[in-house]
C-alpha cells in the first residue's frame, strides 16, 4: 500500500464547537479502515473465484459501513452532508489513501505468473466483478427496506456505502493499471502516489508520469476537490438505480456497476497503451 504519508487536514472550521473537530476526524479514520477491510475481503473473495457465494457476508458488511456511515454523517451536519463535502472529504482523506495498490511484480505473482494484456484483462474482471457484487448487495438491501418502510431512513447512508466502495474498488483497478503498464505515479514533491490515481479516477484517464506537474493539477488544489465531489455526487445519483422494489434495484445496481466499471478500465488501458507506446516501450508487451 502507498500510504506512507498521512492526509493534511484542513483545520478546523469556524463553525464548529472545540472537540467536534477532532471527533468528527476519528470517525472518518474509523470508515476508512472500515473500508478498507471491506475492500480487501470483496476482492479477495472474487480473486478466488467465489462468484455467487457470499451473499449474505455481503450484505451483512454494507450493513456495517451503512451504520458507521450514518453516524459519521449526523456528525458532520447537513449542510457538509448535502454539500457533497463530507462524502468528499472521507473518500479523499481517509479511504483512497489507505487502498493497497499492488505493484507490477506482486500482482504477476498473485495471478500465477499473468503478465502483459492477459493480466490487464483479469484485474478488470476482477474489478467489474466486485463492483456488480457491490451493486447487487446494495439493491438487495433495498428490496429489505421496501418490504420495511421504517428502514428507508438508512437509504442516503446506504447510497453513500455503496458509492465509496465502489469508488474504492476503481481506484484501486485504476493505480493497477498504472503498475501493470509501467506508469506507476512517483511521489515527487512530496504527492502520495494514491493522490495521484485519485485525480486519474475522478478524470477518467491514465496519468503520464512522465508530466508530473499534470499529476500534481489532477490530484491537489481547489479545482480538484471540486471534481472529486462532482465525480462523487454523480456515482451516487447512478446509484439510485438500486433503490428498485423488490429484486429489481439489485438486478439495475449490478448492471449499472458492470457497464461503468467497464467502460472505465476500457478508457485507462488505452491512455496507459498509447502512452507506452509514445514513451518508447514495445507495443507487441501489452498489445490488446
Amino acid at each position: 500500500m502507498h500510504d506512507d504519508q498521512q492526509p493534511e487536514n484542513d483545520g478546523p472550521r469556524e463553525d464548529e464547537h472545540p472537540g467536534e473537530g477532532e471527533g468528527r476526524d476519528a470517525e472518518r479514520r474509523e470508515l476508512g479502515v472500515l473500508v478498507g477491510r471491506i475492500l480487501s475481503e470483496e476482492l479477495a473473495t472474487v480473486e478466488g473465484d467465489a462468484e455467487g457465494e457470499g451473499a449474505a457476508e455481503r450484505r451483512r458488511r454494507l450493513r456495517e459501513l451503512v451504520g458507521a456511515l450514518g453516524a459519521s454523517a449526523r456528525s458532520a451536519g447537513l449542510r457538509g452532508v448535502a454539500a457533497g463535502r463530507w462524502l468528499s472529504e472521507t473518500f479523499a482523506e481517509e479511504i483512497a489513501p489507505r487502498v493497497p495498490i499492488r505493484d507490477h511484480a506482486t500482482l504477476v505473482r498473485h495471478h500465477g505468473g499473468l503478465d502483459g494484456e492477459e493480466l490487464a484483462d483479469a484485474l478488470q474482471r476482477t474489478a467489474v466483478r466486485a463492483t456488480t457484487a457491490v451493486g447487487m448487495a446494495g439493491g438487495a438491501l433495498s428490496a429489505v427496506q421496501w418490504a420495511a418502510p421504517p428502514l428507508l431512513l438508512a437509504t442516503p447512508a446506504r447510497l453513500a456505502a455503496e458509492t465509496l466502495l465502489v469508488a474504492a474498488v476503481e481506484v484501486k483497478l485504476i493505480g493497477e493499471l498504472h503498475e501493470l503498464y509501467d506508469a506507476p505515479v512517483t511521489a515527487d514533491g512530496g504527492l502520495r502516489r494514491n493522490a495521484g490515481y485519485l485525480g486519474a479516477w475522478v478524470h477518467r484517464r491514465g496519468v503520464d508520469p512522465t508530466k508530473p506537474e499534470e499529476t500534481l493539477l489532477l490530484a491537489v488544489g481547489a479545482a480538484a476537490k471540486t471534481a472529486l465531489r462532482d465525480r462523487l455526487l454523480r456515482l451516487l445519483g447512478r446509484n439510485l438505480t438500486t433503490l428498485g422494489p423488490y429484486l429489481t434495484g439489485a438486478a439495475a445496481g449490478g448492471v449499472v456497476n458492470r457497464l461503468a466499471t467497464g467502460a472505465l478500465a476500457a478508457r485507462v488501458r488505452a491512455d496507459l497503451r498509447a502512452q507506452s507506446i509514445t514513451r518508447g516501450g514495445d507495443p507487441g508487451e501489452l498489445e490488446s
